[in-house]
């Protein structure tokens, strides 16, 4: 329930996908709907079971129906009694096992959400379209943390993530007291030539408080059409508002951050992977040419608080460090999802390695980690990862511009362990592997604790040491 209303909140404080839904026909929803059960069909993990989706399409719907948002967009001048007289209704056509039994077919789930949203404009006033898309958005969320539908403008971020680029001020930021706290400040963004730093809160966007706003409804003000300009009022702790006109522009987000040299007397380097996009190999590729320039003989790879990202991006990475034998493999229900992925001995970097990872490491970052665990080519410390274990595929909907995230395979690891609930174990734990700060940023200056790195480092230098 709680990511029902959640997962509404962001559809509905998407513009994006309010203007879609405005010009869409039943047609058109239905359309949407069959589509996305036929990707389910044909690329999830395992097999769908109609009943079981039409029965938390109809959850979903349920949930819509009490939602302050939706009932504000649909349900203005009903009466609660009218709500729930259709509520009972909505159980009994979907809500059972015996309703759900009788739909055995991508068909029959198609033509049942076409009936109920019929009737959810005869009594209550709702547009069908907007019925099939709770549906929708039921369906996918009931397969798995993971897959789920995409709005337009959702789709096009992910988009953005993948390729590392996006349209907008160039701030790392999340929701803290009513405001936007910003987490980091991209280097030669529009917002650090605005003066924005890292600690900032922004309390209004274009004159709208962010009390009055939901989180996304704020964050999404800040994006745009790239040339445009946004205001914002910053506070800085301690000191006065300021109001900052700002322009939107392409930022490109670095995955390779701060990389230096930690300790030159062994010539230990350092570089934190933030995420696996379309750039970091390139990204890394620069870092350690850099490092070995500057002296590296060792090398410390901080994977702490990284989700992830593409498959393929963790390959390349590993294959940087690995020379030879399995990387990753993946299973599908599919045999186009079964692959193999090898390391080749060309390009191979022999640095000595130690992989810093913790509970927030993620996806891709598992895929790094367990391959230089089973190869026994570094040494893991920190934290057990976070045990993601599957693969995601974005599928683009040929309706109103959305999309859909949609968990197609698993994923193990070079002996074949799977990774999903069980992550990848440290050699060497250290469970504090993160160094807050006020801003609620990890610090970079090596004079805040951080025993996991002060940890890692001991094993670079006893590597250095035996060698």
């Amino acid at each position: 329930t709680a990511r029902a209303h959640y997962d509404l909140a962001r559809r509905y404080s998407d513009a994006s996908f309010r203007q879609s839904l405005s010009t869409m026909s039943l047609q058109d929803a239905l359309d949407l709907y069959s589509e996305v059960l036929l990707k389910i069909q044909s690329h999830y993990v395992s097999s769908p079971n109609w009943g079981y989706l039409i029965g938390h399409g109809s959850a979903n719907f349920e949930v819509a129906l009490t939602d302050p948002v939706f009932v504000g967009q649909h349900l203005n001048g009903h009466s609660a009694t009218a709500v729930d007289r259709f509520r009972r209704t909505l159980r009994s056509r979907s809500g059972t096992s015996e309703a759900q039994a009788r739909v055995t077919s991508r068909h029959a789930t198609r033509q049942l959400v076409s009936e109920i949203a019929a009737l959810a404009r005869a009594e209550l006033g709702i547009s069908e379209a907007a019925t099939v898309l709770e549906f929708v958005s039921g369906a996918t969320n009931s397969l798995d943390s993971y897959s789920t539908f995409l709005t337009p403008g959702q789709l096009n971020e992910v988009y953005s993530q993948i390729e590392g680029n996006f349209v907008g001020l160039g701030v790392e930021l999340k929701a803290s007291e009513g405001s936007l706290l910003i987490v980091k400040v991209i280097t030669g963004s529009p917002a650090e030539r605005a003066g924005i730093v890292a600690g900032d809160r922004i309390v209004a966007v274009d004159g709208h408080t962010t009390d009055e706003l939901s989180t996304d409804q704020a964050a999404n003000m800040l994006q745009g059409k790239e040339g445009t300009m946004v205001q914002v009022t910053a506070v800085s702790p301690g000191a006065k508002p300021r109001v900052l006109s700002v322009r939107r522009e392409q930022v490109d987000v670095p995955s390779v951050d701060d990389v230096r040299i930690i300790d030159r007397t062994y010539g230990i380097g350092y570089a934190k992977l933030t995420c696996f996009q379309k750039t970091t190999s390139r990204d890394l590729d620069a870092a350690l040419w850099r490092l070995h320039r500057e002296g590296m003989k060792s090398l410390v790879l901080d994977l702490r608080g990284n989700p992830g990202g593409l498959l393929t991006t963790s390959v390349e990475v590993v294959d940087k460090f690995v020379d030879r034998g399995v990387i990753v493999s993946t299973k599908g229900r599919s045999a186009q999802e079964d692959y193999v992925y090898s390391a080749h001995e060309p390009g191979t970097w022999h640095v000595p390695l130690v992989v810093l990872i913790d509970g927030e490491s993620a996806s891709a970052s598992e895929i790094f980690a367990g391959a230089i665990r089973d190869h026994r080519r570094g040494t893991i410390v920190g934290a057990r990862s976070y045990g993601k274990g599957s693969v995601q595929g974005i599928f683009p909907l040929n309706s109103a511009g959305s999309g859909l995230r949609l968990t197609t395979a698993k994923f193990y690891s070079p002996k074949g362990q799977p990774y999903s609930q069980v992550g990848v174990q440290p050699d060497l734990v250290v469970h504090q592997t993160a160094r807050p700060t006020e801003a609620g940023a990890v610090a970079a200056s090596n004079d805040a604790a951080d025993p996991a790195l002060d940890a890692a480092t001991d094993v670079a230098r006893r590597q250095i040491a035996r060698r």
